[in-house]
């Protein structure tokens, strides 16, 4: 708690410091230093077929490839910084990790053939409340990388629903499963999307989205997530 209390304090105070691990950022480091982005607990699922994230779509959606940079776990440093991306107003955190996910994604032409970034949505009144959707902000940093155009507009969120994290898989699926809707039918029609979100866990928010992308005639659906949480 007095790590954390630190942390906060620090963002505000002293921005030049690491909200990772609170340590001084020099020239080139934004927001995360240089010794937690090499100690990051990578997944490399972009290297393994049938990976963890793709088995949890299994049976569920048809997804093409998905991949996860790392393993999230709570209290780490990369919880700090998803903690202050999506509740301390530091959306450029969202898209520097973004940005560096992308740099590594972008080597092994993962997800090359995908025509457009779609981030997760939220809706207008958190994202009101927020100030930003924290997804889309990651989208940005990897299409800097991945040089695929992000397309925020066409899917979006129909209710404003009571927060995920205390609900079980079947809670979270039942929650979501008529979520979302798209502004223009058949957008997505014979493109493959690739869809953003910060930190996934069931999978039953992306699913509620893949599906309807999948909608569309001939779509197809590529998942990416900076944090891969086992339940």
């Amino acid at each position: 708690m007095l790590k954390q209390l630190f942390l906060d304090f620090s963002s505000l105070i002293y921005p030049n410091l690491c909200i990772g691990c609170g340590s001084g950022l020099v020239t080139g480091e934004n927001y995360i230093c240089y010794n937690c982005l090499v100690s990051m607990p990578r997944t490399y699922f972009h290297l393994i077929s049938g990976n963890p994230l793709e088995q949890i779509f299994w049976g569920r959606v048809q997804v093409e490839k998905a991949t996860s940079w790392f393993f999230f776990q709570k209290g780490s440093n990369y919880q700090h910084l998803l903690h202050h991306l999506k509740y301390k107003g530091l959306r450029g955190i969202g898209v520097e990790l973004g940005r560096n996910f992308g740099s590594e994604l972008v080597v092994t032409n993962y997800f090359s053939d995908a025509d457009m970034i779609v981030p997760v949505p939220l809706h207008p009144k958190k994202e009101k409340q927020r100030g930003y959707n924290q997804s889309l902000a990651i989208a940005e940093g990897l299409s800097q990388q991945l040089k695929i155009p992000v397309e925020p507009d066409i899917l979006f969120r129909r209710f404003y629903s009571e927060t995920q994290t205390r609900k079980g898989r079947f809670e979270r699926w039942e929650n979501v499963s008529e979520l979302f809707d798209l502004n223009y039918a058949g957008y997505f029609s014979g493109k493959h999307v690739l869809l953003v979100d910060d930190v996934v866990t069931t999978g039953s928010t992306l699913d509620a989205c893949a599906q309807k992308i999948l909608s569309c005639q001939g779509a197809k659906v590529s998942i990416a997530t900076l944090g891969f949480a086992s339940m």
